[in-house]
């Protein structure tokens, strides 16, 4: 357990001292969020022991303690940008560190928070979601995306050949629709008026965090805390583009098989795995929703990404480049 802490915490405390401080400081948020995680992946080969009995209710606490640390880290980075505390490059590489934390480790966490049982913890992972203008994703990731997974129904399921600045616009405008579509069918099944629905919270809770941005930093507040946020939700949409590119299930009688191990890419890098909360063992989340973060293991036999998730985010930017080393790959797993 003692990874994922120092893993998902030692940036953080980073981000935060360099907020405050700044100098050097923020350097080491950024290489901690960059070529140091690439490096740790690449040149030391690690394969951790899980154990889920006793790691679990360990992982709990975590979660809260990441939400926590993204709402602090949320006002402290606004705040810092809004009042020009440090030079210009400083900043940059400041909105550059959060960012990564925001769409990486926050999101991870919350991604996490959405599936628990407990009322508490997944109401901490919407407001997380709340956070970076994108609450609808709570709806649509367990109401659609678990359920039509690698299929044309899911708008977070990239297709062969769909480069991620084609997918990025259709997959936020489709899981916006259809999370909302998916909800009010759920009201309506149980008899709950449509005033109930979630969406809106996400729309008040949004517009909440917007005024409170305003109030911290004015307009150059403002301006901060959306950059960020589209910035955090661009890199989540990056991690659905990535984990599921090109797979699909097969549909027969227009009815897609079952979920398997086969219809995500794993990435099983054991620091950018333990810093994302093991969201990169992507296969077993969706054949197992509920299984703890502490013991997802990724399956040896199915799709794996040549690269950690991270590095493989950053060659998706690059559509010839991801195309050309993805295509072929996804191809075979097509076949």
């Amino acid at each position: 357990m003692l990874r994922f802490y120092l893993a998902t915490t030692l940036p953080a405390l980073l981000i935060a001292i360099g907020a405050v401080l700044g100098g050097w400081w923020v350097a080491l948020g950024l290489i901690f969020m960059t070529s140091l995680t690439f490096a740790l992946d690449s040149l030391v080969n690690i394969t951790p022991n899980e154990n889920a009995e006793t790691e679990f209710p360990a992982g709990d606490g975590l979660l809260v303690l990441i939400g926590t640390l993204h709402f602090v880290l949320m006002l402290l980075v606004v705040w810092t940008l809004a009042n020009g505390s440090h030079s210009l490059a400083a900043n940059i590489a400041l909105f550059i560190s959060a960012g990564l934390f925001f769409g990486q480790v926050s999101n991870s966490a919350a991604h996490e928070l959405i599936h628990r049982s407990r009322r508490d913890l997944r109401q901490l992972g919407v407001w997380v979601y709340i956070s970076i203008l994108v609450g609808h994703h709570t709806s649509a990731h367990l109401l659609v995306h678990h359920r039509f997974v690698a299929t044309s129904d899911d708008p977070n399921s990239a297709q062969l050949g769909e480069s991620y600045y084609r997918y990025v616009a259709r997959a936020w405008v489709g899981s916006f629709s259809k999370g909302f579509a998916a909800e009010t069918q759920r009201l309506k099944s149980i008899n709950r008026p449509n005033s109930q629905n979630p969406y809106w919270v996400y729309l008040t809770g949004g517009l909440a965090m917007l005024v409170l941005a305003f109030l911290i930093g004015g307009v150059a507040g403002l301006v901060a805390y959306t950059g960020l946020a589209l910035y955090a939700t661009a890199q989540l949409l990056l991690s659905d583009y990535v984990q599921h590119y090109g797979l699909s299930r097969t549909i027969d009688d227009n009815k897609a098989e079952p979920t398997t191990a086969f219809h995500s890419w794993d990435s099983p890098h054991w620091f950018s795995s333990s810093m994302m909360l093991n969201a990169p063992r992507h296969s077993q989340h969706h054949t197992r929703p509920m299984k703890p973060f502490t013991s997802l293991e990724p399956h040896s036999d199915g799709p794996m990404l040549p690269h950690s998730l991270p590095a493989m985010a950053t060659l998706a930017l690059l559509p010839s480049r991801w195309r050309k080393v993805m295509d072929h790959r996804a191809l075979k797993w097509q076949n």
